[in-house]
């Protein structure tokens, strides 16, 4: 398995590509890359970084970073991942000549796209232009009412269980573990702070239950009002873990939302609540 930025340091060996930003590698997504894996070939991925549209100059939040993106793809069976430098030079570049200089380059015999994708300079390139060039392009049907733009709603909702029916996976929140307030340990929930890329969708505020890998944990998105914070912060206990997780990166998946965040009448009703989260979190159930 490779991960690269450059054509050249892949294998020239006869390949299937699967092309795309997939930004959260939803059951579209997956769909794209499936055919791409069953056609036979050394299965690949092609995809851009930055997000095409966020350096066409649109306000863009990722559903997933791009670590975590490769992640996902090479459980979907992918074995290469090139990673192209999306550019405004790459973005006028003629769609001819990208295929030639990056999917030719590495051996690629069959692309495999969604329907409708289109690449190169202002959208010429499409999947007739690319048999033109001998090679053997597939379109893959649009998954009914699976979109990145729905997930995206979906999360800023705090609706975690219909994102997750149309990721395929629980939502997560994924991010190296920073220095807090370290009030929730004096509560007796010690909580870790998760720093997310600022390029990086966060769902909506609340209180939800979920889990970093097996383990289960109760997870606080917003502002604290209850101590009068202003700076958004996410915020996981989990459960029945003692240690240090400073500089770690935790990849937390959210299972339920369990209410609104808001302040108390005091610290004691506090605890009282967050103990009510945590027995709700050991009941919840993953959504996919």
């Amino acid at each position: 398995m490779t991960v690269t930025r450059t054509p050249e340091e892949l294998e020239l060996v006869p390949r299937a590509v699967a092309m795309g930003t997939f930004d959260g590698v939803h059951l579209g997504h997956r769909a794209v890359v499936r055919a791409a894996v069953d056609a036979g070939l050394r299965p690949t991925v092609v995809t851009f970084d930055p997000h095409p549209r966020a350096v066409l100059g649109n306000r863009v939040e990722l559903l997933a970073t791009l670590e975590r993106r490769v992640e996902l793809l090479l459980e979907c069976g992918i074995e290469d991942v090139l990673v192209v430098e999306f550019t405004p030079a790459l973005a006028a570049l003629p769609p001819a000549e990208f295929a030639r200089e990056v999917l030719l380059r590495i051996g690629t015999q069959v692309v495999v796209v969604g329907t409708g994708f289109r690449f190169g300079r202002r959208r010429e390139g499409d999947v007739e232009l690319l048999r033109a060039l001998g090679i053997d392009a597939r379109q893959v049907p649009l998954v009914e009412g699976v979109s990145s733009t729905r997930i995206r709603q979906h999360a800023l909702a705090g609706e975690v269980v219909p994102a997750a029916r149309l990721l395929g996976r629980p939502l997560e929140v994924d991010g190296l573990v920073v220095t807090g307030d370290q009030r929730g340990g004096t509560l007796g929930f010690p909580t870790a702070n998760i720093a997310v890329e600022a390029s990086v969708l966060v769902p909506g505020f609340g209180i939800y239950a979920g889990a970093v890998d097996d383990r289960r944990a109760a997870v606080s998105i917003g502002v604290n009002p209850h101590y009068g914070g202003t700076e958004r912060r996410v915020e996981a206990y989990l459960l029945d873990w003692e240690g240090d997780l400073y500089d770690a990166r935790l990849v937390v998946e959210l299972w339920q939302r369990l209410r609104d965040e808001r302040a108390f009448a005091s610290e004691q009703e506090l605890v009282r609540q967050i103990a009510r989260d945590v027995s709700e979190t050991r009941s919840a159930i993953r959504p996919v």
